[in-house]
């Protein structure tokens, strides 16, 4: 951490921006078949806001699959897609039990997208402050390394490679 600069430890942000198509890129953050392209190893989810599903991790480090559970809550092509993860298996997903991802979508010219996600629900869940800082830590060098995979393979599906 930079000197001076104090870590709330609530919500992750990121802004990118991809050389692709709104619509392009919303189909990539959104789809089963391109998210584990970039993200998850497996994914067994409907898409449909308030349907649960899930995620699998692990494929590559060659044991089982990690599985977390996963549920749309907003979709709005080409512009908004929402969901909460983490919760416990067996409950909704709300405020309070999972972390509230969000992916805003906006043209920036040139046939490109400019990308602003935010992941919060890390004070929320009752933790200790160990345990936030941890997950929070844990997310973030997450996102940093999933992030500029997407922007890759967006572009890839944009040129229809």
């Amino acid at each position: 951490m930079e000197t001076g600069t104090e870590v709330e430890y609530g919500s992750i942000e990121r802004e990118i921006r991809i050389e692709a198509s709104p619509e392009v890129v919303f189909d990539v953050v959104s789809s089963p078949e391109h998210l584990r392209e970039w993200w998850p190893d497996e994914v067994d989810l409907p898409g449909i806001p308030g349907v649960a599903g899930r995620i699998g991790f692990g494929k590559a480090a060659g044991g089982g699959i990690d599985w977390v559970q996963f549920t749309v809550v907003d979709a709005v092509p080409p512009r908004l897609f929402s969901f909460r993860w983490t919760q416990p298996e067996g409950e909704a997903a709300r405020r309070g039990n999972s972390h509230l991802v969000v992916f805003a979508l906006e043209a920036a010219g040139d046939g490109a997208t400019l990308l602003r996600m935010t992941e919060t629900g890390f004070r929320e869940r009752g933790w200790s402050e160990a345990k936030v800082v941890d997950r929070y830590n844990d997310h973030s060098s997450g996102w940093d390394h999933y992030l500029p995979r997407l922007i890759g393979y967006a572009a890839k599906v944009q040129a229809g490679v």
